[in-house]
């Protein structure tokens, strides 16, 4: 296999389960080492944790890091975590939450809870991580896990589509902000993909689940909902020299839902 990521060490939120599990797999897989950051370190889908299935699949170091996004101080010591392997040259923020609110019930700290980790947690995060990239003064990457529902959203998104948009208009400021710096800053906007997430919503649920399936997969060309893996093979070429001119850019992986 190619090792379109070897030599460089990567710092990914929310690696112990769904999107980031499989982002941080990936980029084992071609040759980057991984901090696996997030609040635990068991997947949600069971098996290995993330760190250690690296060490016993591939060649890469991996290591687990106590990390909740809201905290500046975690997302620093994930960042340490990767000077251990030589220094940061990719950092992901992949951390992030849906819950299903009625916006008429929506709390304070319901808004909050979610603001916090989805753009908060962001924010913080690639600001950590440039101000490392910024002093190796080598260059790197910052990649956001934006949404499709940053783009075409539903009542039941209040909270999260905003939260979304947000990450993805931080992502063009950044790209501004850090272009100088030869630090590339991307997003990538997802839509219903088989994870827990979606397992732990209506869609993966209740009486209502078969039912909400059929309704948007009649809305998806594609005819289907999207794999982890897909959504890391986009993260693969955005951290990867593949992807040296794309700065500034969202990458919509929702097999045409966004266009229906």
């Amino acid at each position: 296999m190619s090792q379109l990521l070897d030599g460089q060490t990567a710092v990914v939120t929310g690696a112990a389960s769904g999107l980031g599990r499989a982002i941080s797999l990936t980029f084992a897989e071609h040759g980057a080492d991984v901090v696996v950051a997030d609040i635990s370190e068991d997947p949600r889908e069971g098996g290995e944790p993330t760190h250690e299935r690296i060490g016993a699949e591939t060649e890469r170091r991996a290591t687990y890091v106590d990390c909740d996004v809201t905290d500046r101080d975690d997302l620093e010591a994930a960042a340490e975590a990767a000077a251990e392997f030589g220094g940061l040259d990719i950092w992901v923020n992949n951390a992030g939450i849906h819950n299903v609110i009625d916006f008429l019930e929506v709390t304070e700290a319901d808004y909050d809870r979610l603001m916090d980790i989805n753009l908060k947690g962001t924010f913080f995060g690639a600001q950590v991580a440039g101000e490392h990239l910024v002093e190796a003064g080598e260059g790197g990457t910052i990649i956001n896990m934006a949404s499709a529902a940053a783009v075409r959203t539903g009542g039941d998104m209040s909270r999260y589509g905003p939260s979304k948009a947000g990450v993805q208009q931080l992502t063009y400021s950044l790209a501004d902000r850090f272009g100088d710096d030869g630090i590339r800053v991307n997003c990538i906007n997802p839509t219903w993909i088989e994870t827990h997430m979606v397992a732990d919503s209506p869609l993966g649920h209740g009486e209502q689940a078969e039912q909400l399936r059929a309704m948007l997969l009649e809305q998806i060309p594609a005819g289907r909902f999207g794999e982890s893996q897909e959504v890391a093979n986009v993260a693969l070429f955005l951290a990867s020299d593949l992807a040296s001119y794309v700065n500034g850019e969202r990458i919509i992986v929702d097999g045409g839902f966004t266009h229906t």
